[in-house]
């Protein structure tokens, strides 16, 4: 799969990407800014089609939005004047969804993500890691085969980011989703991942993949962590020297 937009000249975001996730898996996508890591979340979440190959979900094409994909970004998006549970809500809502069962099904999924009891207060009277728990409830709330999250965690504090990131891992060992998750942070993406997809930077390329296959629930600090780390590092420091190459041969 490959995605290029149109220009003078073209760019090419994407190019040549092969990549299965399995069922259940926890794949992180790792790479420098501009790599095409986010590009590549919004084809599989048909935001985007790619201008060559396809994305595929279960065995058939995913094109423009599918119920099956709940997408949560860094920013959460979510609408000033409702309410967090009408947030929750909103893509219920616009199915269709009976307001009752809107309402089970919204609480249900705040009080997964630790917010019960802050059902009506409004987004700017939360704090920004809450504001990421309910984005991640809001792509939670249709009971997604494959959730894909692009950096939600990069705008909030260290010590935030740490909870959420423990947080998220507790959700999906509840129910084992499909996660693509984006990231650019090498310890985050070892503490969470299954597998690590290193892309190249633009066009992005798969250049190396890394299976993390540490016993969960895991500890920060293990020994087997930080030799996975120091592998990611080696491997990006390898690709930054490929990039120059190419840059003084151009």
């Amino acid at each position: 799969m490959s995605q290029r937009y149109p220009g003078s000249p073209p760019v090419t975001a994407l190019q040549s990407i092969d990549l299965t996730v399995g069922e259940g898996e926890f794949v992180v996508l790792l790479g420098p800014s501009g790599c095409g890591k986010s590009t590549l979340l919004e084809l599989l979440a048909g935001l985007q089609e790619p201008s060559e190959g396809a994305v595929l979900l279960d065995g058939a094409p995913i094109s423009g939005s599918d119920r099956r994909v709940g997408v949560a970004f860094q920013d959460a998006s979510l609408f000033p004047w409702r309410t967090l549970q009408q947030n929750v809500e909103v893509g219920l809502e616009f199915r269709g969804v009976p307001a009752a069962e809107r309402r089970r099904r919204s609480r249900a999924q705040l009080d997964a993500v630790g917010l019960a009891g802050f059902e009506r207060k409004y987004p700017h009277q939360l704090s920004g890691g809450m504001r990421q728990r309910a984005g991640i409830a809001r792509a939670l709330v249709s009971d997604p085969e494959v959730l894909l999250l692009d950096e939600p965690f990069g705008a909030v504090d260290h010590l935030t980011r740490i909870t959420l990131q423990e947080e998220l891992l507790h959700l999906w060992e509840q129910h084992r989703r499909t996660v693509v998750f984006v990231t650019h942070d090498v310890g985050e993406a070892v503490f969470l991942a299954d597998r690590i997809v290193l892309l190249s930077p633009r066009p992005g390329r798969v250049f190396r993949e890394f299976v993390v296959d540490e016993p969960r629930p895991r500890t920060r600090g293990e020994v087997g962590l930080l030799a996975r780390e120091a592998e990611v590092y080696a491997a990006l420091h390898e690709l930054n020297r490929l990039d120059e190459a190419d840059g003084v041969a151009a």
